[in-house]
C-alpha cells in the first residue's frame, strides 16, 4: 500500500484522538471541581438549580435549597461550584459594590446648571398651558376653519404664475 492511500485513515485516528483527549481532560476537570466542594459553597446544579452544599459524600451531595429544604443530589449533578460572590449575586441579588469610591451621579440635572432648583421648581408649577407656538393655542382668538381657507386662497392668489415658453419638461 502506498503512502497516499494511507494518509486519510492516519489522519482520521489523528483527529478522533484529539477529540477524546480534549473530552477527558473537560471531565477531569469537572471530578476535580466537585471533588472541591464544601460545605457552605453555593452550587448550580445541571438542572439549573441554586443551592448551598450542607454536606458532602462519596458519590452524593446534601444541598440546603432554602428554609426545610435538604436535597439529595448524585455528586456528578452538580454542574458548577460558585465563588460566594457570583451565588450572593444571583441568589440574593447582592451586588458587590465596585463602585464605592465613583462619583454619585445626581437624579436631577440641577448640579448641571448651577442652580439651587427653586426657580426652577417655581417656573414648573404654574398651571398656565405652555404655548408650543401651534396656530389656534394662543392667547389671541382661534382661526376658524373657514378664515383658514380663505387665508390660504389669498396666499395662492398673491403669488405670480410660472412663466415657461411652452416647452414641457418631458423628453421626446
Amino acid at each position: 500500500m502506498s503512502l497516499v492511500t494511507l494518509l486519510p485513515f492516519i489522519v482520521l485516528i489523528g483527529a478522533m484522538f484529539l477529540m477524546t483527549r480534549s473530552a477527558k481532560k473537560k471531565q477531569q476537570q469537572a471530578v476535580d471541581m466537585r471533588n472541591q466542594m464544601q460545605p457552605g459553597s453555593g452550587v448550580r446544579t445541571i438542572g439549573g438549580m441554586y443551592a448551598t452544599v450542607k454536606e458532602v459524600n462519596e458519590d452524593t451531595v446534601l444541598l440546603d435549597a432554602g428554609p426545610g429544604m435538604d436535597l439529595l443530589f448524585a455528586k456528578n449533578s452538580i454542574g458548577a461550584v460558585l465563588t460566594d460572590d457570583e451565588y450572593n449575586r444571583i441568589v440574593h441579588g447582592i451586588e458587590h459594590d465596585l463602585k464605592s469610591d465613583a462619583d454619585v451621579v445626581p437624579d436631577d440635572a440641577s448640579s448641571l446648571t448651577g442652580t439651587d432648583g427653586s426657580a426652577d421648581a417655581a417656573a414648573v408649577s404654574d398651571d398656565r398651558p405652555v404655548d408650543l407656538g401651534k396656530p389656534g393655542k394662543k392667547d389671541e382668538d382661534p382661526v376658524t376653519k373657514n378664515e383658514a381657507e380663505e387665508r390660504t386662497a389669498a396666499a395662492e392668489a398673491d403669488e405670480e404664475p410660472k412663466k415657461t415658453d411652452g416647452d414641457s419638461d418631458t423628453k421626446k
